[in-house]
């Protein structure tokens, strides 16, 4: 606990900063879900639930409202199931995903984003998901304080 609030103190001033995109936020998100694997393509969690890069549940697919596809093409196809995040999070969060996505989103934005992926349509009021913003926080922190690039392929 003590290590990650040196961490969070050493990179707080990174992300103080505006202007804030959706690919950030798909890159760090995808990073919290599937960890150290490269792409997270072909990863299943959760007892077999959960797919893909972003750990997509069927309910979750269901709720995106896709046009095409099915919840199983979001264990290898990585561009179809960032689609399905973006279907999802504009039919729960508009504004914040409108402005990611126009690059003028705010850190603000990027929890809420992050939130509602981990916790559902309400999950950013949620407290469960409080631990999970702060790794999906920690995680863009450091790639901005780093600069790591191509960190998030």
């Amino acid at each position: 606990m003590l290590r990650l609030l040196i961490i969070t103190a050493l990179l707080a001033p990174v992300l103080v900063a505006q202007d804030y995109t959706w690919r950030e936020t798909l890159d760090a998100i995808r990073h919290v879900e599937t960890g150290t694997h490269k792409t997270g393509v072909g990863v299943v969690g959760d007892d077999g639930h959960a797919l893909g890069p972003y750990q997509i549940w069927s309910p979750y697919w269901i709720d995106a409202r896709m046009d095409y596809g099915t919840h199983g093409l979001c264990l290898n196809n990585k561009p179809y199931s960032e689609q399905v995040v973006k279907r999802y999070m504009l039919r729960y969060s508009r504004k914040c995903t409108t402005r990611l996505v126009n690059g003028e989103g705010t850190l603000a934005d990027v929890e809420r984003i992050a939130r509602i992926h981990n916790g559902g349509p309400k999950g950013y009021s949620r407290i469960a998901t409080r631990k999970y913003w702060h790794k999906v926080e920690l995680r863009l922190a450091l790639v901005r304080k780093v600069g790591i690039i191509g960190s998030f392929q």
